[in-house]
This record gives C-alpha cells, structure tokens and sequence, in this order.
C-alpha cells in the first residue's frame, strides 16, 4: 500500500530477535552477541561505489571497535553469493584513500525477502521500497537499543562519529555521567542534575571537582587515561 507507516524500533526497545544467513554463516541476533555491543548496519545495494567505500572503512576499523567491545554486524536486501562476490571483489581489486587489500571479517546478512530490513524499519518508501536506508542501531549488551541514526541512499556514514557515539555512550553508562555537545574523549563530562534544592546549594559551594556553570549545568574532569582504563578490553 502506498501510505503503509512502516514501523521501526525505537530507543530503549529490545533490538529485534532474528536467525539469518551470513557472509560468516547463520546467526541468532542479537542473542548471540549478548555482553557486547553492537553496530548493526544496513546499506542500500552491494557494488555501490558509497557502499564500497563504508565497507573498507568499516571493516579498517573493526579491530578499533573490536577493542571497545563492539561487534559489527551488516545488512542488505542482496543475497549471500552477490555479498561474497562483491566483498572479495573490494579485497581484490578496490583502492581507496589509502586503504588495500581490505578484507571484511564481519557478517554481512543476507535479506532477500526483506523480512529483517522491514522488522527495523530500514526500508523508507521516501527512499526506496527495494533497497534499505542507510540505517544505525547501536545496542547495548543487554540487547537494548540505545541510538538510531539513519542516512538517505545518497550520503555516506561518517565513522569518526559513530565511534565517538559509541564511547561516549559506554562512558554514560560506566560513569553516570552525560556528555555536552561536541565531547571527545578526555573533554569533561555533565554531573547529573541536582535532585534537590539542597543538593543544588551543595553544588554551588563545594570544592570538590566539580565545576558549576549554575546549579543545573555542572561539569568535571574525566581524563583520557581512566576513561581508556575502564572502557577499552
């Protein structure tokens, strides 16, 4: 139908449950993955040129993803032998940017039917009724999803982004902490707001390290080498 909504997942929802067929052959998703996190990616079409280049990225940094716990798990409507093909094809023969000789170790689902791509909401009718979006879901390791990011066909992922969502994410989690616009690792994070008028009067006076902007904006220092120390394995 022309005006069918397609549902998606949202924040804080358990990531859907599915069995598939992979380039790294079937999986239980997210079950499997459980204590870790993942990425898990669609894309539009294989031998794409965008597509190409976020899967040489993509598959460069994996060990960089690999050491913050972080699982990488991709997806398209095409099947198993065009995947295997058009990787091998990357391996083989595609330069870019100075990456070479790529080889891409994750899985790369196969969703012919378009049953899995449909369950995440990957499939826009502004976009394409046959090809997914550039869809993100980022889940924890309890299986929750915890941020979603979509791009049309036409733009490519920036990665710099997506690992920085993700550390800053395991950074909330590990120091109840929040993180102001823009944070890098090792800039300073966001107390949680004062519950109470006397938490807020203690705020603004104490001495520890903390520094309040006002008694709901307060700021302290989480350097580069205890963030690393409690987050990367």
């Amino acid at each position: 139908m022309e005006n069918e909504i397609i549902g998606m997942p949202r924040i804080g929802d358990k990531a859907p449950e599915f069995k598939a067929v992979t380039t790294q052959g079937n999986i239980h998703f997210p079950i499997q993955y459980r204590g870790k996190w993942v990425i898990f990616f669609s894309h539009p079409a294989d031998f794409t040129p965008v597509c190409t280049s976020e899967f040489m990225a993509f598959a460069t940094l994996e060990e960089k993803f690999e050491a913050a716990n972080c699982k990488l798990v991709g997806l398209s409507v095409d099947g198993l032998y065009s995947h295997i093909a058009w990787l091998r094809t990357i391996q083989e023969k595609i330069e870019y940017k100075g990456m070479k000789d790529v080889e891409v170790n994750f899985p790369l689902i196969e969703d012919i039917t378009m049953e899995i791509a449909q369950k995440y909401g990957m499939i826009q009718p502004g976009e394409s009724n046959t090809k997914a979006v550039r869809a993100v879901f980022f889940i924890d390791p309890k299986g929750i999803i915890r941020a979603i990011i979509y791009y049309p066909l036409s733009l490519g992922r920036n990665f710099d982004e997506l690992y920085r969502a993700l550390i800053a994410m395991q950074t909330a989690d590990t120091f109840n902490v929040a993180t102001p616009a823009d944070w890098q690792p090792g800039d300073d994070v966001i107390v949680p707001t004062a519950g109470s008028c006397g938490m807020a009067r203690e705020r603004m006076t104490a001495k520890e390290d903390i520094t309040c902007h006002d008694w709901f904006f307060c700021t302290k220092r989480l350097d580069k080498e205890t963030l690393w120390q409690n987050i990367l394995k």
